[in-house]
């Protein structure tokens, strides 16, 4: 997969809201079964394994069968294309602010 392909999968699975707070409670608990996350969600069992095998499909999550159990985690390596992408805006932004730092130091009274 391209870096940019990698891009553009992970923003699209993570666009989807209910698939982010899935991911976001995984970031939270660590390691956890399907029917925890069901659990207090509002959403049926069958839609978060839906969400969680789009997470797993992207990268963004691993499972770990256990016994009758099926428990998933966070893969933070997944997230790896994202953060090398924002991290060339974080630079071109960082420019712009200290130069308008100066700049208000300049005009300031």
């Amino acid at each position: 997969m391209t870096q940019a392909a990698a891009i553009d999968t992970v923003l699209r699975t993570l666009a989807d809201p209910t698939r982010r707070a899935v991911f976001e409670r995984l970031v939270n608990a660590g390691e956890i079964t399907v029917s925890d996350i069901t659990r207090g969600s509002g959403v049926t069992q069958g839609a978060i394994s839906q969400h969680l095998k789009a997470l797993k499909s992207a990268g963004l999550v691993t499972e770990r069968p256990e016994g009758r159990n099926v428990y998933y985690r966070v893969q933070p390596d997944g997230l790896t294309p994202l953060v090398e992408w924002m991290s060339h805006y974080g630079v071109f932004w960082r420019g712009r602010f200290a130069n308008l730092k100066t700049l208000l130091k300049e005009i300031e009274p």
